[in-house]
């Protein structure tokens, strides 16, 4: 399983990248192992912030459908478009091609709450 140590989790399965005050936002390698083959990726493409462990949308699967919740607070920078077309990006590529929101993070404290790469593979028992 791959659970790369530049990146923070959320016990939610969500993983962020913080370059300066961008994070870019997507689900684990864990969850889309869980969830199955991902068919559609429902992000409001209005939307214009997120909040800290707030949904800002969902991801479904063949047999289950999953919120995705914001590790930390920010506005929105960039949706990946790419999903509409290609959802299973999400399974082949999550921590590449299958990202989900960019945003420029408001609240960097919040940051502070999410797990390492150690933390996380506790969570997940790895």
């Amino acid at each position: 399983m791959n659970i790369p140590q530049n990146l923070k989790y959320t016990k939610d399965h969500e993983w962020i990248l913080i370059e300066g005050n961008t994070g870019t936002i997507g689900v684990t390698d864990y969850a889309q192992g869980e969830l199955g083959d991902v068919v559609f990726v429902d992000i409001d493409s209005s939307i214009s912030e997120v909040k800290a462990g707030e949904s800002f949308g969902t991801v479904e699967a063949v047999k289950t459908v999953s919120d995705l919740y914001a590790p930390c607070s920010g506005t929105v920078l960039e949706i990946n478009k790419k999903l509409a077309d290609e959802p299973q990006v999400v399974n082949t590529d999550p921590y590449g091609e299958g990202w989900l929101i960019k945003i420029n993070i408001t609240n960097a404290a919040e940051l502070n709450d999410l797990l390492d790469s150690e933390a996380y593979k506790q969570l997940i028992g790895q």
